[in-house]
Order: structure tokens, then C-alpha cells, then sequence
């Protein structure tokens, strides 16, 4: 149903696809059943989980299906992925009160007219113990403790319950319920997706293909965003609040945010204007464009509410580029270009709040005009546009 070229957007930042060639051959003869689970654990959805539901959206322009399961069975149980020790068990309330919030969510990415929601409870609240057992015959105990947490936490004595065992079967079983052709996940789902097609072929279903994306890295720049560790840029963040989140993100981490969340490489400019892009076209997608310009003035003022309202104004020379030592020791915050540079190597350089740590920086006239310049914790200027005896006034003295 589509040709070679339709397929770009399918592969862009996969990780682990199960077969690329067997997955083309699908998608070229019918519509897919394209199957993404979601354990309403918490009543929020961050930006790292728009990863795999931007890719399940890409299967959508290509007129597939896309079967949403919410996981209103499954999380009860909690999927241990990744956990060192067992989930806290959600009382049935909250787990509705979550669910509620996930599907609005999820459209501000997805198609809805083009989208199955189904609650695993449909099926998993019906299975006998007979069913179960059933179940329980297609996987030996060795194979479910291959799973790195598992085999971890067995290892070091933590406790496994039984119930946590079951998890990757009854989340491999949703598959079977619902007949899936593809199923997507983070790079932590590999195994349960792998189960996912074991479990098929145990019921004399065609097995599932998968496909993983990255984990997107948090604002922390450390570890995979996640709310119970607190550097998660949330879908329904007020746009100041989404704004500043994401210009306080790492420079390393910001190539990966443009890929993995805009489809695109960072734009030529200095890694501050490139975040600045960044966080404008976040705000604009999940709140439009005047929201976007209106966090980006917040933004810059609640940046510049520490300023003192002294502060020295200097001009700029009249020239495309000034380089970001020149600035400093022009500005008079340093006597030599050793002594800037030192500045910029200790961390004490900052402009318009974002600190700066290269030393070759070249930056845009039109971009300096109206900044800050700080330097070490008392020592401000205000960049002027180019004037009349700029060459004399460009000093904000020591």
C-alpha cells in the first residue's frame, strides 16, 4: 500500500526493529494494526513518551491503524521494567482518575479518527485460572528471569513477586487480543515487545513486528525523563513553565531533543540561540504560536529580574560578529583575553542567564543587542545597539 520512500519517516531514530524487511513487505500489503500499550501509572504524559507516540502517528499518515491499550488491568500489577524493586499497587480509582488525562493527551500527537483505544481489562478481567495456566505454559521460568532488572534484582536477594513475573505475559497477551501486526516501544520495552511475538506464535498468530525509539534523556541531562525522578518536561506544562524547562536543558542532550522530538538537526547558530529555537517550536506545538512568543518574554524577564537596575549600558561595535572574549575584556570585566578566557573556563561568564562556555564564540550584533552580559555574580552590562563614539563607551568599567 505504499512505496520504498513512504517508509523514511517509519525507520527515522528507530533503535531495534524486528525485521525491517519483513515490516516494509506488511505495510506494502494491507493496512497494520499498529499497537502501542500504555500503563496509566501516573496522570501525565512528558515529553519522552511523544517519542514513541510521534512514531506511532508516522504509521498513521501511512493510513495504518493505530491501537492504543490502556493498561487499566496491567497497571495494577506495574511494569517492573527497569525498577529495582517492586511497584507500589494503584488502587482502581487512581488508575481511572490517570486514564482519564492520558487520551487527551495523546491526540495533542495523534490522530483520533484514526485511532482504536481498547482497556486491556476487556480481556485479561476475563481469563480463567485454567486460561492462565494455559498461558503460563509458553515461557519457561529461565527465560523470564533473562530479563536484565530481574535477573539483577534475583542476584542481589530484592524480592520478585510472582505477580511481577506475569507481567511481561499478560502484556504479551494484550497482542494476542488484539491482534497486532507491529508493536512499538521505548528501547526498555524490547523485551516485553520480544515476548510479545513469542506469545503470538504460542497461540498460532503471526507474530508481531517491533520497533524501538531512543530514550529521550531528561532535563537533567542524566537519566531518562521520568516524573518519580523529577526532570520531565510535561505535555500540559503552562508554556512559561515548558519554555524555561527546556532552556535549562544541557547543550550535549539538545541534538537529540531536535531529532527525537522535531523531526529535524539543530539549526547553524550558537548553542544558546539554537535551545532558544528549540523550546519556541516545543511551546508552539503543544500550545501555538502567541504562547510560544509570550513564554519566550517571560522567559527572558523573569531571566533578567535579578539584574540591578544600575547597570552600566555599553555599545556594541558596529561590526556582524563580536567575539564573546572581545566582549568581556572590551566591556572592561577583564584587563587581558587570557584573563576572559579563564573567566569563560571557570563558568563565571553568562549571557542573558545562559552560562557560557566556549571560548570561540562568535556571536550575531543583532542577537547581543538588549543583553546581558554577566560576568562572576556582580558584575552586569547592558548591550546597546552600535552608536557615535561607541569605540570610547564601550566599558562598563570594574
Amino acid at each position: 500500500m505504499a512505496d520504498n520512500t513512504d517508509f523514511e519517516g517509519i525507520f527515522r531514530n528507530a533503535v531495534d526493529v524486528v525485521s525491517r524487511e519483513e515490516l516494509e513487505q506488511r505495510m506494502r500489503e494491507r493496512r497494520l494494526r499498529v499497537k502501542l500499550g500504555i500503563d496509566p501509572t501516573a496522570p501525565d504524559i512528558h515529553l519522552g513518551f511523544t517519542v514513541v507516540l510521534r512514531k506511532l502517528r508516522a504509521f498513521q499518515d501511512l493510513g495504518h491503524t493505530a491501537v492504543l491499550v490502556i493498561g487499566d488491568y496491567t497497571a495494577r500489577v506495574g511494569d517492573p521494567s527497569g525498577r529495582s524493586k517492586t511497584r507500589p499497587v494503584l488502587s482502581v480509582e487512581q488508575i481511572e482518575r490517570n486514564t482519564e488525562t492520558y487520551l487527551d493527551q495523546a491526540y495533542l500527537i495523534l490522530d483520533p479518527e484514526r485511532t482504536e483505544v481498547r482497556r486491556n481489562s476487556e480481556w485479561l478481567g476475563g481469563l480463567t485460572m485454567a486460561d492462565i495456566i494455559h498461558l503460563t505454559r509458553a515461557v519457561t521460568v529461565a527465560r523470564i528471569l533473562e530479563r536484565d532488572d530481574f535477573a539483577r534484582r534475583y542476584a542481589s536477594g530484592s524480592p520478585i513477586s510472582l505477580t511481577e513475573l506475569l507481567y511481561p505475559l499478560m502484556q504479551a497477551y494484550d497482542s494476542v487480543a488484539i491482534d497486532a501486526d507491529v508493536e512499538l516501544g521505548g528501547t526498555d520495552q524490547l523485551y516485553n515487545l520480544l515476548m510479545g511475538r513469542q506469545i503470538m506464535e504460542y497461540y498460532g498468530k503471526r507474530p508481531q513486528c517491533i520497533l524501538t525509539v531512543p530514550l529521550l534523556v531528561g532535563t537533567d541531562g542524566k537519566v531518562k525523563m521520568s516524573k518519580s525522578v523529577g526532570n520531565y518536561i510535561g505535555v500540559t506544562d503552562p508554556p512559561e513553565e515548558m519554555f524555561g524547562k527546556v532552556m535549562s536543558i544541557p547543550d550535549q542532550i539538545m541534538a537529540d531533543y531536535y531529532r527525537l522530538l522535531l523531526d529535524r538537526e539543530p539549526p547553524e547558530a550558537e548553542p544558546v540561540e539554537q535551545k532558544r529555537e528549540l523550546a519556541r517550536s516545543i511551546v508552539q506545538q503543544f500550545h501555538g504560536e502567541e504562547q510560544a512568543r509570550s513564554a519566550e518574554h517571560h522567559f527572558d524577564t523573569i531571566v533578567r529580574r535579578g539584574v540591578p537596575e544600575d547597570v552600566p549600558e555599553v555599545f556594541l561595535p558596529d561590526e556582524p560578529q563580536v567575539w564573546i572574549v572581545d566582549l568581556i575584556t572590551r566591556a572592561g570585566f577583564a584587563r587581558t583575553n587570557g584573563e576572559a578566557r579563564r573567566f569563560i573556563r571557570g563558568g563565571a561568564v553568562r549571557l542573558d542567564g545562559e552560562q557560557v562556555t566556549k571560548e570561540d564564540l562568535n556571536i550575531p550584533l543583532d542577537r547581543l543587542q538588549g543583553a546581558v552580559l554577566q560576568v562572576g555574580k556582580r558584575r552586569y552590562a547592558r548591550l546597546a545597539a552600535p552608536s557615535e563614539g561607541a569605540g570610547e563607551k564601550f566599558s562598563a568599567g570594574r
